[in-house]
């Protein structure tokens, strides 16, 4: 595993003669035509720091070894991950590969000096993206870009990405932590990940393979995920005023405005898996920006339509409050979130109930949002949600 403090080498090896007296090399300045004493300028000169780089890494080994699977080969601190692929479980394996960030959720999670979540949505937006196309998530390498290495706290984010990738089921087998001075501030962070997945080339999930009549399959989210956190930011914490530290009535047991914004986003990957196991899916959807008719039109075919009822779930009070303070219209509003629904998956009308009790078994809130009819590839959103 590579999981460092960006560095360069130059200059840290050891001391070399100059001229004929062997000693220590003198810095120049150039046109003087000889040697002159001044300061040597070192990394940590620069804002970057080897020793809390180093640090953060020893911190973060432990939490990585439980993040693992039987594949992953050699120890941490390698230049690499390695993870050998079983190719004998499939006849014709194809890799799916993911990548993605957390967006200005993390704004949040630095206001409130809680780093321990983010990991978790980090890997969620990766690994629920993979299974979309029916693969099983493999591994998982991340990256983190900071103004500042605070080793606790790059220890803290990554128990947050170990934590989701034992959820998902897959290895952490890599990553990098860099140090950016100048770019970012000290105490700002940027995260991203990249996943990888396999499936047996018959068994992926395509749109062609959606036919009249399947039951379109809705899985509750646990809040708005990871999406739409500027709109978010601008109007309760801007426009509206509102602290993070808020006590808000409707979110229950004295939740914050600022806890109920970091709820980390579900992890769908195993409870699609097993879908996948047990009945006959024909796709899958992510909702993530874009909302449900932006994110649900990219697995149909041209030959029909998904037909989503609202009135059969009721979102998350965290959807009405934006909308109310924002003033923000439906249209925008399901175009920006997923409004309740984290996942889709579309499944053969025979296999709704089995779907549904496969889901309940491993404790999903799943239920039939709606159905496929005749049309042309598009997302005909019917209904009210029930308010109140």
């Amino acid at each position: 595993m590579t999981h460092v403090t960006e560095r360069n080498g130059a200059g840290s090896g050891s001391a070399e003669g100059s001229g004929s007296g062997g000693g220590v090399r003198q810095p120049w300045t150039a046109g003087s035509g000889r040697a002159t004493r001044k300061r040597s300028v070192s990394y940590a000169d620069a804002g970057v720091s080897i020793e809390a780089g180093d640090r953060a890494v020893e911190l973060i080994k432990s939490k990585v070894r439980g993040a693992q699977r039987p594949e992953v080969m050699g120890q941490l601190g390698g230049f690499a991950g390695l993870f050998r692929l079983d190719t004998t479980k499939y006849r014709k394996p194809v890799l799916s590969a993911s990548t993605d960030g957390v967006g200005t959720k993390l704004v949040i999670a630095q206001q409130l000096g809680i780093h321990d979540t983010v990991g978790i949505d980090l890997v969620a937006m990766v690994v629920d993206d993979l299974v979309a196309t029916g693969a099983e998530p493999l591994f998982l390498l991340d990256y983190i870009a900071t103004g500042e290495v605070v080793p606790d706290k790059v220890a803290e984010i990554v128990a947050g990405i170990t934590d989701g990738c034992r959820y998902a089921g897959c290895a952490l087998l890599g990553g990098e932590t860099a140090e950016h001075p100048g770019v970012l501030k000290p105490d700002e962070y940027d995260i991203s990940a990249t996943g990888v997945g396999v499936v047996e080339e018959s068994e992926i999930l395509r749109p062609e393979r959606v036919e009249i009549g399947d039951a379109v399959i809705a899985m509750r989210s646990s809040g708005l995920h990871s999406n739409g956190y500027s709109l978010v930011r601008h109007v309760l914490l801007g426009a509206g005023r509102m602290r993070l530290d808020t006590v808000i009535e409707d979110f229950g047991r004295q939740r914050t405005l600022g806890e109920e914004l970091l709820t980390p986003t579900k992890i769908y990957a195993q409870d699609c898996l097993k879908l996948i196991a047990e009945t006959e899916v024909r796709s899958i959807a992510h909702i993530t920006g874009g909302g449900i008719p932006g994110n649900l039109v990219r697995v149909l075919p041209e030959t029909v339509d998904a037909v989503v009822n609202r009135a059969t779930w009721k979102p998350q009070p965290i959807f009405d409050l934006v909308q109310a303070k924002g003033r923000i219209e439906d249209p925008e509003m399901e175009s920006t979130f997923n409004m309740g629904v984290g996942m889709f998956a579309i499944v053969s009308a025979e296999d709704a109930d089995r779907a549904l009790a496969c889901l309940a078994g491993r404790g999903v809130d799943a239920w039939q949002a709606g159905e496929i009819i005749e049309g042309t590839g598009e997302v005909q959103m019917i209904g009210q949600h029930t308010r109140g």
